[in-house]
C-alpha cells in the first residue's frame, strides 16, 4: 500500500490513521522527559524506570542482526533481518516477539549522517518496503546522509503478525447507521472483538503505539545509534510524535507528513474524517460547476450538489450498476468521503455514476472500493489474510481505550446526530466499532507536549487528517516547524514535485536545520487540482461547516 494510503481503513484504506502509557510511575518518567539516557536503558526508563528492567533489555540490545537479501527479484543492496522485542517491556524477560527489520546503507560513509527510519501510516500498515521507497523519492544529497531503515510495526506484516480470524465481510466495518441493521452491527462488532481476544490472546493488549515506539529505540540501540532520525506519514506523524515524546533527547531530525491530533485519538479522529470530508465536498462542488460545459454536473455549487445527492437516492432506491458490481447510496456516499480528495477524482467518479445510471456504458475501474476491504496482495504466506484489519484495531482500541464508550446506544445516538451534521460520512464515523467491546487498555493515553525538533508538512484540503490536525500537533510540538501547502489537496504531502516543499524536506532531512519560522507554499499542478482560484479566500478546512442537509434525511 502506498505511504499515501492509510492501512486497512487505514487512510483510505484507511490513512491514515494511539498511544497509552504503562503505569503512573511509567508516564511520569516518559513524560517528563527523564528517558535521555542511553542505550537500553533509555528504552527501559521510558517503560518502567527501574535498574531490573534496564539490566534485562541488554541481551536485546546486543543483538547483531543477520542482514541477507530481502528477496530474489529485489536489488542486493535491499536487506533485511529480524530481531527480538520484548512483548512486554514491563516485563522484558518474558515472552519474546519478531521485529521485521531492513536497510539500504548509504553508498558515501564519509557523508553519513545516522539512519533515517520510516513509517507508511495505518495503524496496520507494513513499512519494510521503505528504504526502497526513499530511496527513489529523496535527492541525492539527502539519500547520502543516511542508512535508509524499514520495519514492520508490532503485530504487523513479518513482525509476529497478530489476527483475528476474521472473513473479508467481517472485515468490512464501514457500516452506515440504520436502526434495522443497528443490532446486528452492534453484534459485528462484539464478534470481532471476541475473535481477537481468542485468536491473539495475551499478545493483543501489547500492540500498542507505545510499544512500537519503545520497539523503535530499542532498533536504534541494536544499530548502535546515538540518535534516531524519522519520516512518518499519516498515522506515523502519531508515531513519532509518541517517540519524541518518549525519547526525547534520542529524536534527531524529524519529519511527520500529514499529522494526526494526538488529542483525537483515536475515536475522534475518525469522526474527523466525517468532518473534513463536508468542506472537501464543499469544494468539490464549487470546482465541479466552474468546468460544468466540460463534465456536466451543474453551472452552480448548488446544482452540483444536487447532482449528487440524486444519484445517491437512486442507488439507494435501485443499485448502480458498473462493471458488474452494484452500488447502493451507502457505496456511493463512502467512496466519494475518498474521491473528494482530490477534486478530479470526486468528478470523474460522480460522471461514472450518472453515466451508469443512465444506462450508459461506464466503468468503476480506479475508484476507490466502497467498503474499504479490497486486500493488498499478501506479502508472504506466513501473514495471516487479515493481520492489516486485526493490527489496525489493536492499536485503535488498546491505544486510548477511555476513548471509546461502552454503551452501544451511546454510538447510535452519535451516529444519528452525525449523519444529520455530516451526511456524506458521519454515520459511517460515529457508529458502533469493536473498540466498544475490547478489553481496557493496559496504559494510558499518551499527552505529546515537548519542545523536540521536527518539520511537519500538511496539505490545506487534506480531508483524512485536515489542516486543524497538523495545527494541533505543531502546538503540541513546541520546537516544530510547519509546512502548509495552500491549495495542496490529498493525503500525504512529499514527494510532490513542488520545488518549495519537496525542497524544505530535503534541506533539513540534508542539513538538519529547521526553517527559522513555519513556512507557506503555493500548491503547483495536480497537488492543488487546479482549484485554488475558484475558492473563497476565507473557506478553510478548519472553519465552520455548513449545514447542508439534503432533503431525504
Amino acid at each position: 500500500m502506498r505511504r499515501r494510503g492509510l492501512a486497512p481503513l487505514l487512510a483510505v484504506g484507511v490513512t491514515a490513521t494511539l498511544a497509552p502509557a504503562l503505569a503512573t510511575s511509567t508516564a511520569s518518567a516518559a513524560q517528563t522527559g527523564t528517558t535521555q539516557v542511553g542505550t537500553a536503558q533509555a528504552t527501559a526508563q521510558a517503560a518502567a524506570p527501574t535498574s531490573a528492567t534496564a539490566g534485562a533489555l541488554e541481551p536485546y540490545v546486543k543483538q547483531k542482526p543477520k542482514w541477507r537479501r530481502c528477496e530474489a527479484d529485489q536489488p542486493a543492496e535491499y536487506q533485511c533481518a529480524t530481531i527480538k522485542v520484548p512483548l512486554d517491556y514491563r516485563a522484558p524477560g518474558g515472552k519474546r516477539i519478531d521485529m521485521a527489520i531492513s536497510r539500504i546503507r548509504t553508498t558515501t560513509p564519509d557523508k553519513r549522517h545516522g539512519v533515517l527510519l520510516a513509517n507508511p501510516g495505518g495503524p496496520g500498515g507494513p513499512g519494510l518496503d521503505m528504504p526502497l521507497q526513499l530511496k527513489n523519492e529523496l535527492p541525492e544529497s539527502a539519500r547520502q546522509r543516511y542508512d535508509l531503515i524499514g520495519f514492520d510495526p508490532r503485530g504487523v506484516g513479518r513482525s509476529t503478525p497478530v489476527t483475528c480470524g476474521l472473513e473479508p465481510e467481517e472485515e468490512n466495518w464501514l457500516r452506515p447507521y440504520k436502526k434495522a441493521t443497528f443490532d446486528k452491527d452492534v453484534a459485528w462488532a462484539r464478534d470481532v472483538a471476541r475473535k481477537c481476544r481468542e485468536k491473539s490472546g495475551a499478545t493483543l493488549k501489547h500492540i500498542t503505539t507505545r510499544n512500537t515506539a519503545r520497539d523503535m529505540d530499542l532498533l536504534r540501540a541494536v544499530l548502535g545509534e546515538q540518535k534516531l532520525s524519522y519520516f512518518g506519514t499519516s498515522y506515523g506523524t502519531y508515531l513519532g510524535a509518541v517517540y519524541t515524546q518518549l525519547f526525547p533527547g534520542r529524536a534527531d531530525r524529524i519529519v511527520l507528513d500529514s499529522a494526526v491530533d494526538p488529542a483525537r485519538a483515536w475515536r475522534k479522529m475518525i469522526q474527523w474524517w466525517a468532518e473534513g470530508a463536508e468542506p472537501a465536498f464543499d469544494r468539490w462542488t464549487e470546482w465541479a460547476a466552474a468546468r460544468s460545459e466540460k463534465y456536466g454536473l451543474g453551472d452552480t455549487p448548488k446544482k452540483v450538489d444536487r447532482t449528487f445527492w440524486d444519484l445517491v437516492q437512486r442507488a439507494d432506491e435501485k443499485p448502480i450498476e458498473m462493471d458488474g458490481e452494484k452500488y447502493t447510496g451507502d457505496d456511493v456516499r463512502s467512496m466519494m468521503r475518498r474521491a473528494v480528495f482530490s477534486v478530479r477524482e470526486g468528478t470523474d467518479l460522480v460522471v461514472a455514476l450518472k453515466k451508469a445510471a443512465a444506462g450508459r456504458p461506464a466503468s468503476a475501474k480506479g475508484l476507490p472500493d466502497p467498503a474499504g476491504t479490497r486486500r493488498p496482495a499478501a506479502g508472504s504466506a506466513d501473514v495471516p489474510s487479515d493481520n492489516m484489519t486485526a493490527s489496525f484495531w489493536a492499536v485503535v482500541c488498546n491505544d486510548n481505550s477511555a476513548a471509546w464508550s461502552r454503551d452501544p446506544e451511546s454510538y447510535r445516538r452519535d451516529a444519528i446526530e452525525d449523519k444529520g451534521r455530516y451526511p456524506l460520512y458521519g454515520d459511517f464515523a460515529s457508529s458502533i466499532k469493536p473498540c466498544a467491546f475490547w478489553d481496557r487498555s493496559v496504559e494510558r493515553a499518551t499527552v505529546v507536549n515537548n519542545e523536540v525538533g521536527s518539520l511537519l508538512v500538511q496539505n490545506e484540503w487534506d480531508s483524512q487528517t485536515p489542516l486543524p490536525s497538523g495545527q494541533a500537533l505543531h502546538a503540541d510540538l513546541k520546537g516544530s516547524r510547519m509546512l502548509t501547502v495552500l491549495g495542496g489537496e490529498g493525503h500525504g504531502v512529499y514527494p510532490s514535485g513542488n520545488a518549495c516543499t519537496d525542497g524544505t524536506v530535503a534541506d533539513y532531512l540534508t542539513t538538519g536545520t529547521l526553517p527559522t519560522k513555519d513556512v507557506t507554499c503555493e500548491a503547483t499542478g495536480d497537488s492543488g487540482g487546479g482549484a485554488r482560484e475558484d475558492r473563497k479566500p476565507d473557506v478553510r478546512p478548519g472553519a465552520p461547516l455548513p449545514q447542508r442537509s439534503p432533503d431525504r434525511f
